[in-house]
């Protein structure tokens, strides 16, 4: 349940994040090179997201510790390109303050599960 939750919600904050960056780029002075940064982080995000949204929905299905762990460890790294938006962003509203946030907590919560279904399926 929680991993359906943690996929709806980053693909949402995809979404909004790419709205966001869009807004930023028209209403503040947005350099050029940042934004691509910035874009090509998070079309990484996605790919990671759905990577990980893969590994960890077919380790729960086939109960197989090797997919989760897979998504554990895409976890970890779609979790620091959320520290990223939330902290070294070239311009960081309230709003992807929030949403970023968020998606940590979410992160947090689906690791720690994520760590307990392979303790069961080992033993």
């Amino acid at each position: 349940m929680l991993l359906c939750l943690g996929g709806t919600f980053a693909t949402l904050y995809l979404l909004a994040t790419l709205l966001l960056i869009a807004y930023k780029s028209q209403a503040f002075s947005y350099p050029q090179d940042r934004l691509v940064l910035d874009l090509t982080l998070l079309l990484l995000t996605g790919a990671l997201e759905a990577a990980r949204w893969h590994c960890g929905t077919k380790g729960n299905l086939t109960e197989t510790e090797l997919p989760l762990a897979a998504s554990l460890v895409l976890t970890v790294a779609s979790s620091l390109l959320s520290v990223y938006f939330l902290l070294w962003q070239t311009l960081v509203l309230w709003a992807d303050s929030v949403l970023s946030a968020t998606l940590l907590v979410l992160h947090g919560l689906e690791a720690i599960l994520q760590v307990v279904a392979m303790a069961a399926f080992i033993s």
